[in-house]
């Protein structure tokens, strides 16, 4: 039996919730599990984020993607970046997770995070944080797009590869992921009250866990596709009648 690719919306912090999900998911070798960046701020325990997305990589085929937290974070810890904006961003819950100084971050969990990837795609699906352009290769890609563009009210158009995008980093107001068929956001707010969502990219299972570590009850998930699938339906496919 081939193995699943399950993606993972933004985490910040909320290391519960991902033991959860981890724990319920049960990864295993032939498995690889795509993470969409923005593991840290905001949320109580990036430290223990990380320690988790670590151990995973001795069960799982891991591919953690960058987020633009990652990016202040390493810009702060490594490259000197004065650490107003990243504090101001969720930093701070981030340096007391590892005990209120620079200096007590792990060199592994650095290094760790600088294998992050920029995009990652298979056959059908393009993975990345934050945003894309329909016309444009990933490749071609800037920064801009890739990190730190939120979705715009309009979403984009499919891309031009026929591929479905998975993104994050746009947290969604309802809670509840955005499913447009070529585009799907996986950032469903954990940190804020709301979920930690995983995706089964081929059987379209998904798992939430919220930041205090308790899972979503199947049956609510089960209900509110059934909803959206109705309400989808009518939109669609039913038009008011003229009066005769």
């Amino acid at each position: 039996m081939p193995g699943r690719t399950i993606a993972f919306g933004d985490i910040h912090g909320c290391s519960r919730a991902l033991r959860t999900l981890v724990e319920t998911i049960n990864p295993t070798a032939d498995d690889t599990l795509v993470f969409l960046g923005d593991y840290v701020d905001r949320g109580s325990d990036s430290r223990g984020v990380i320690d988790l997305l670590i151990d995973l990589q001795q069960r799982c085929t891991l591919v953690p993607l960058l987020g633009n937290h990652e990016i202040m974070f390493l810009g702060v810890v490594c490259g000197g970046m004065e650490d107003k904006i990243w504090k101001m961003c969720g930093g701070n819950a981030t340096l007391a997770s590892y005990g209120g100084a620079l200096h007590h971050i792990p060199a592994r969990h650095v290094e760790f995070l600088k294998t992050c990837r920029a995009y990652w795609e298979d056959d059908r699906n393009i993975c990345v944080h934050a945003s894309y352009l329909p016309d444009q290769p990933m490749n071609c890609l800037g920064e801009q797009h890739l990190f730190w563009e939120h979705l715009p009210p309009v979403a984009p158009l499919p891309h031009h590869s026929g591929k479905r995008v998975i993104v994050g980093h746009t947290p969604q107001a309802n809670l509840e992921v955005l499913d447009l068929g070529h585009l799907v956001c996986l950032d469903t707010y954990c940190f804020g009250g709301g979920w930690l969502t995983a995706l089964d990219l081929n059987t379209a299972e998904v798992w939430q866990a919220n930041l205090h570590g308790h899972a979503r009850r199947q049956f609510g998930l089960v209900m509110m596709r059934r909803i959206r699938s109705v309400v989808q339906y009518f939109s669609q496919h039913l038009t008011p009648q003229k009066p005769t």
